[in-house]
């Protein structure tokens, strides 16, 4: 099982000055569950070698065992230290693509055309993909065959607008995830401000904040394994 990793490369929390990137559980916990059940992952980034980190993520309060684990382990940060460029992957090379969140995907990915076509790619080629949190907002550009937007009459979910105020920055991104989804004809689907909640929607799987990238990769994990058993 070949899996690939889409990190964001933006650090500006937009005319805040403070920093931003990606949220550290959101990496370590889908990666150690691609990686305990065998999975060879790669990490890619728009810019390529190391992304930000949003230094809010590795708090004290944010912290987790995987959070832990995976500053403990040299091969995960090796990985992280030598992101490839986004520009140089082909979903040929992969069985799936999971897209971290954190701000940082807001500025970035959302509108970069190497992750709207890759996305496209994968799903053009039947295969299920996978974001969490803000990274569902790197959807608002992608489109079906026929030119409609991905997320259309479709379930998704993500980071919500009760979230984004509970950490006052309602102002400062520039599009709230749910509003957006909500906009282009998405079905939004939301749980309580921080609880857990996946949705599986055809080849998309999304999770709505950071204690869901877990389960999300939980999920995508026995999407794969039930498609490869039935084609079998």
């Amino acid at each position: 099982m070949k899996i690939l990793m889409v990190i964001t490369s933006h650090d500006q929390l937009g005319n805040t000055g403070r920093k931003t990137g990606f949220w550290l559980e959101e990496l370590a916990a889908p990666y150690f569950v691609f990686k305990d059940s065998g999975a060879e992952i790669t990490l890619a980034s728009p810019k390529g070698g190391r992304p930000p980190l949003d230094p809010k993520s590795n708090e004290p309060e944010f912290r987790t065992d995987l959070t832990l684990r995976f500053e403990a382990d040299a091969a995960a940060e090796a990985q992280l230290d030598n992101t490839v460029r986004l520009d140089s992957v082909r979903q040929e090379d992969f069985d799936t693509v999971f897209y971290p969140g954190g701000h940082g995907p807001m500025w970035d990915l959302a509108e970069d055309n190497n992750s709207v076509k890759l996305i496209e790619s994968f799903l053009a080629a039947g295969k299920t993909i996978a974001v969490v949190c803000h990274s569902t907002g790197a959807l608002r550009h992608v489109k079906t065959p026929d030119g409609q937007p991905l997320v259309e009459g479709k379930e998704v979910t993500g980071f919500t607008n009760g979230e984004e105020e509970d950490v006052g920055l309602t102002k400062v991104v520039p599009f709230l995830v749910e509003d957006e989804m909500l906009k282009l004809g998405a079905v939004f689907s939301k749980t309580a401000n921080w609880g857990v909640h996946v949705v599986s929607s055809g080849q998309l799987i999304t999770g709505q904040n950071p204690s869901s990238s877990g389960p999300a990769a939980q999920t995508l994990l026995a999407a794969l394994a039930k498609k490869a058993k039935s084609a079998a």
